[in-house]
């Protein structure tokens, strides 16, 4: 009884939009306000696209596929998830250059050209943004690289983590290309949203 006293009895606000309307005025189909996690409709970005910007999350995990190298050995469904890309991992790691032109050519064929979309452009640059910082766990790694006892146990537990990072990175940013949303990563999605013009 509460309940019905309480959904019979109507709240004015001061500030509200039906203020306005006369007290004949019917409203037709009032638009519910969406709250939407940083998405696209599926309509709005188009297939060759959602390609694109899929295939650009592989350059980082491909950069820093060697961090991987404790969680691999150690888990078999990792090891089987990883297993179909290690022909283009091979080619990816067989020139020592071979980050440095890609990191270029996306940066200055992709990034900076306004032919590209804005979507595509976006994730680009956040799978750019990722690689480099891929600079600092390298930078960390040559500099302190014990050979057994405690050192070593947090050394493997920095590039595990660094690792499945980056693979999660490519995991949630290539499904969400795929799906057509824009996905946001941490730590990288501002860096990328301030170079994308």
């Amino acid at each position: 009884m509460a309940i019905t006293n309480l959904l019979s009895t109507t709240i004015t606000l001061k500030h509200s939009p039906f203020l306005l309307l006369k007290p004949s005025t019917k409203l037709r189909n009032p638009k519910r306000p969406t709250i939407r996690a940083q998405s696209k409709n599926d309509d709005s970005v188009d297939g060759p696209d959602r390609l694109i910007s899929a295939i650009t999350y592989f350059y980082p995990f491909f950069d820093g596929v060697q961090y991987g190298k404790y969680v691999i050995t150690q888990f078999a469904p990792i090891q089987t998830l990883i297993q179909p890309l290690v022909p283009a991992i091979r080619v990816f790691k067989s020139f020592p250059l071979n980050g440095l032109l890609v990191f270029f050519t996306l940066y200055f064929i992709v990034v900076r050209n306004p032919n590209f979309s804005r979507y595509v452009r976006f994730n680009t640059m956040q799978a750019i943004v990722l690689d480099v910082l891929l600079i600092f766990p390298d930078l960390l790694e040559r500099s302190f690289n014990p050979s057994d006892g405690f050192g070593l146990d947090l050394m493997m537990s920095f590039d595990s983590t660094v690792f499945l990072f980056l693979l999660v990175s490519l995991v949630y940013g290539s499904s969400s290309c795929l799906l057509g949303q824009l996905p946001r990563l941490p730590i990288v999605a501002e860096a990328a949203d301030r170079q994308v013009l």
